[in-house]
């Protein structure tokens, strides 16, 4: 995509109907191409405000509605069947993607996909998340990548400096912890997987790659390893109640723990407590425990997608498309905070500028986290016994093989 102004709606109308036909197939005549887009989503972001920059900057606002849990996966594949299929929707890369597209429910973003790259707009790796069988489908409204996250205050406080190694990683914890601080984040249910994918990953980046391949077992010596290397962490007082439900943001700013893993999503959630960036919390690059070449790093993605059969698939994919253009995602993570994947968009303030120069030194590979790499089979029982793990301890063996039943339940049947 090219930074580009509307010169005028007659030839802006034509080249987005002539872009989307190519993209999708063709297009009825009468399907708009400004006007209101329905929006279906999951994230508990703040698509309102967002909508007043694109009426203004494209003609299309967003009539947002937001849903949570597994109501909102109901509700829209249910609404494939109907006249209802929206317009725009959010959704997931991995397991979750290849399923609409092997239903032929989702509209084909390949030109899209191809003019983006072209331009420069997003990295090449960033397409094969939205990849099925050599085509593209949806596009990002985000590429998260997963850092530390550390209260400034509490370093502040004990003279702490971000570290460089692993080892010195430990030692900030185990100086935190001599201190009275708790220092790192941990917790059961979705987010149980957090630690499991920064240890194994850390170490390992090829065996996790295999794990979620179904080309491993998760009761490999390694994996056993693994698991033993997080018990002790954790027998060493370096993490919080792991049941506690209080969200990390919250305990972050109330000082009960000095650092969290997260996707630079967070950001946003850290704004909803309070908290200022370069203030209050900054980040780091999560060191490999192991050196492995380039320091491994997860990323996640949020997709918006398109329905082939909805009445508002034109408006849908003239939207998705001005969201990966420098200018809407430049207005994007400025309202969020966040990273943003288009290196020709503004970051939204110092902190996230010198990240982003960071993460794009050459010196990383980055990785799919747990959560979209595993399939979600695999990985519902996978989150159960983590949590498991982190509740009752012991023999780590005995939760592995719960997973690995259902991994090789899976995987027989691909």
């Amino acid at each position: 995509m090219n930074n580009r102004k509307i010169l005028g709606a007659t030839a802006a109308v034509l080249a987005a109907a002539l872009s989307l036909t190519a993209c999708g197939g063709s297009e009825p005549k009468s399907q708009p191409t400004t006007g209101e887009l329905n929006f279906r989503a999951n994230k508990p972001w703040d698509f309102n405000s967002f909508s007043k920059v694109s009426e203004k900057d494209i003609g299309i606002s967003l009539k947002s509605t937001q849903y949570s849990g597994d109501a909102y996966t109901a509700f829209i594949k249910q609404s494939f069947r109907t006249k209802e299929s929206p317009g725009l929707f959010t959704w997931q890369v991995g397991g979750g993607l290849k399923d609409l597209v092997d239903q032929n429910v989702l509209a084909e973003t390949t030109d899209i996909w191809e003019k983006a790259v072209a331009d420069g707009n997003v990295a090449d790796s960033v397409r094969d998340l939205y990849t099925v069988n050599g085509k593209q489908y949806c596009t990002p409204i985000s590429v998260d990548d997963w850092v530390m996250f550390y209260n400034k205050k509490i370093f502040d406080k004990h003279g702490l400096t971000p570290p460089k190694s692993w080892d010195d990683l430990m030692k900030v914890a185990a100086t935190l912890k001599q201190k009275g601080e708790t220092p790192f984040w941990n917790q059961t249910n979705t987010w149980s997987f957090v630690w499991f994918q920064t240890i194994l990953a850390g170490t390992d980046l090829a065996l996790y790659q295999d794990l979620a391949k179904g080309k491993a077992s998760y009761t490999d010596p390694r994996i056993v390893a693994v698991m033993n290397q997080w018990q002790e962490m954790q027998k060493q007082g370096l993490f919080n109640d792991p049941s506690s439900k209080d969200f990390a943001r919250d305990q972050m700013r109330d000082g009960k723990v000095a650092m969290a893993p997260f996707g630079t999503f967070w950001t946003a959630d850290a704004a909803l407590a309070g908290m200022t960036m370069g203030t209050d919390f900054a980040t780091f690059t999560i060191p490999a425990i192991k050196p492995q070449g380039k320091t491994p790093v997860a990323i996640e993605s949020a997709p918006a997608c398109t329905a082939e059969s909805s009445p508002e698939k034109a408006l849908g994919l003239k939207y998705a498309e001005w969201w990966m253009s420098p200018q809407g995602q430049s207005a994007w993570v400025a309202q969020q905070g966040n990273l943003p994947y288009n290196p020709k968009a503004t970051a939204p303030n110092p902190e996230m500028d010198k990240l982003s120069k960071e993460l794009n030194s050459g010196d990383f590979t980055f990785y799919l986290r747990y959560y979209e790499a595993t399939p979600v089979p695999v990985r519902t029982v996978a989150l159960e016994q983590f949590s498991a793990f982190l509740t009752h301890g012991g023999d780590p063996i005995k939760y592995l093989t719960a997973i690995d039943a259902a991994a090789k339940s899976y995987w027989a049947g691909k």
